[in-house]
């Protein structure tokens, strides 16, 4: 269970406590801490649906392959759409976050290269060590605790006064949507790439819960010590709200640390979201939505590796940190509410945990999902919409060419079925 946790762990802390405090607090601070609650619930449910499908159907390809097997093609089709939006989205968004927080004068460039270095170590099936992942997690952790530490330990400076602001239901549930990234790692061990560990369903039973239990101490700490610091209103501006808390709290020598810290997240967190990418992609090519020719050969795919990249370094390129964030969340969650339909239609035998958990985290992810940023939401449905229309298109197509190579049978033409079924008459 402690290399199930280190694992998870490593894939969770990333872009939702380095980053999406600010855009969350941007649409209601006050409701920021018990927003994340709300989040972490619809986390927990959506991991156990995950874990559960993985169990059942070992083959599929990750949550692309559950909805195919359980809902059908055109259901998969979209929440394959949806998901690959929402990974384009965060990995852009933890790209962003690490030039914000390093090199902040250079941020697209730094982004992008971040983001190759990601792309690179993921094309190359490179895995990390226990020992390494073990170290990854002390820094980051480290990093954190020195935040929460400091912020809490000097007064904060006066805030201004907050802009007023929609903070009804609505928008507690937009900031619970954007938090809901802190916790979307879990699919490290709940439904794993391929090279990575595959756990028992002992040893899920207690570490997806701790998982999202300590995850969820994290980001409340990590995001109670920024607001206490900053207030708000400043969280709400800040594109790097750790570093700029720690500056507030007469802790600027802190900062190359949190800088360090906030890139070793990053690749951390890319490596196995672009690997992710590449899996659904990969599962699309099998099943003829995409060419056949682009299916991965021995575990290898560098022309998905080069779609996939190329996809989130366009978002790099011209969407904002966190409005990127909040489509990769709008996104993330519309797939969850596919994988949540999909695991209540499992028997009995496949489960581990019960159906309701399943019909807990449909609900949750429509909820999150509709009460997303409306820029979120409407890319995420037209994008949503549009990708399946177009994957529909391409497995009509190959069904067709796929037809039209299969060679007649020797001796039996249509003009000779014709005659046979004349004579028959």
């Amino acid at each position: 269970m402690p290399a199930a946790l280190v694992l998870g762990l490593t894939s969770t802390t990333g872009a939702g406590v380095f980053l999406g405090l600010a855009p969350a607090a941007s649409v209601a601070g006050r409701w920021l801490l018990p927003a994340v609650v709300v989040a972490a619930l619809a986390a927990l449910c959506s991991a156990f649906s995950t874990a559960d499908q993985s169990r059942a159907l070992p083959a599929a390809e990750g949550g692309y392959g559950y909805i195919r097997h359980q809902l059908g093609p055109w259901p998969a089709r979209l929440g394959a759409s949806a998901y690959l939006l929402g990974r384009a989205g965060v990995a852009a968004a933890l790209a962003g976050m690490a030039a914000a927080y390093a090199f902040p004068e250079n941020r697209t460039l730094v982004a992008l290269l971040v983001l190759v270095c990601a792309g690179v170590l993921a094309a190359t099936g490179v895995r990390w060590s226990g020992a390494v992942l073990l170290l990854v997690g002390l820094v980051v952790f480290a990093v954190l605790a020195l935040v929460v530490v400091t912020c809490f330990g000097v007064a904060p400076p006066p805030a201004p006064a907050a802009p007023p602001v929609d903070e009804g239901f609505t928008s507690f549930m937009a900031v619970a949507a954007i938090m809901f990234v802190a916790f979307s790692g879990f699919e490290r061990i709940t439904a794993p790439l391929r090279g990575d560990p595959v756990h028992s369903v002992r040893t899920l039973r207690v570490a997806i819960p701790l998982l999202i239990a300590l995850t969820l101490g994290v980001t409340l700490a990590v995001a109670a010590a920024a607001r206490h610091q900053l207030g708000s209103a400043r969280l709400a501006l800040s594109p790097a709200p750790l570093r700029d808390a720690l500056l507030a709290a007469d802790g600027g020598w802190l900062v190359p640390l949190v800088q360090f810290g906030a890139v070793v997240a990053a690749l951390a967190v890319l490596v196995p979201v672009l690997g992710g990418l590449r899996r659904t992609l990969g599962g699309l090519a099998s099943n003829g939505d995409l060419p056949v020719r682009l299916a991965p050969t021995a575990g290898r795919a560098p022309a998905l590796d080069l779609v996939g990249g190329a996809a989130v370094a366009v978002v790099v390129l011209f969407v904002p940190p966190a409005t990127a964030l909040a489509i990769g969340a709008c996104g993330t969650l519309f797939y969850y509410a596919f994988t949540n339909a999909s695991a209540r239609l499992l028997l009995h035998e496949d489960r581990t945990w019960p159906m309701r958990t399943a019909c807990v985290g449909l609900g949750l992810s429509v909820l999150l999902a509709m009460s997303a940023p409306i820029v979120a939401l409407l890319t995420t449905a037209v994008t949503t919409l549009v990708g399946a229309a177009l994957l529909g298109l391409g497995g009509w197509i190959g069904a067709r060419s796929r037809v039209k190579q299969v060679p007649p049978r020797e001796g039996r033409t249509s003009d000779s079925r014709d005659g046979d079924f004349l004579k028959q008459e």
